[in-house]
């Protein structure tokens, strides 16, 4: 199978079934995140246990590569503190606006994003969930916009 059919699947995958979908019952924090090029929106919820992120929730309506990147990220996010999620961020931030930056295998399934620069209408798509989260860690009261 080629590497592009295999992220290929992994998107499709997370999109057809996402992670971690539905609201977060007792939550610590939340942020809602909009894209109105793609139509976009999400809600991003957090529960902590000390600096870590002990549970984590999305739920919403976007397109393909919007639903499996928040689907991803939750998946990776989870049990991970502050300072681990911020590097996490940074990494997958290059990934996605760098055309062919090249993703390690470190970044597991997140690696799959990385197609994404190809197509720079699609970023936006991509990232909205990573600033999403960043204003939940924030606990800003802001929604979070891609056209911003």
């Amino acid at each position: 199978m080629d590497l592009k059919d295999l992220y290929r699947d992994v998107i499709l995958d997370h999109n057809r079934q996402p992670r971690n979908f539905g609201a977060l019952a007792h939550s610590d924090a939340h942020a809602e995140g909009h894209n109105p090029l793609c139509g976009d929106r999400l809600t991003v919820w957090l529960r902590f246990e000390g600096d870590r992120i002990a549970d984590i929730r999305f739920e919403g309506k976007g397109c393909a590569i919007s639903t499996a990147s928040a689907s991803l990220m939750t998946e990776a996010v989870k049990g991970r503190d502050k300072a681990a999620i911020k590097e996490l961020y940074d990494r997958i931030h290059v990934l996605l606006t760098e055309p062919h930056a090249a993703a390690d295998a470190s970044l597991g399934k997140l690696a799959a994003l990385g197609g994404v620069s190809e197509f720079p209408a699609r970023v936006k798509c991509a990232t909205l969930c990573w600033h999403t989260l960043n204003a939940a860690l924030e606990h800003s009261a802001d929604a979070v916009s891609t056209e911003e």
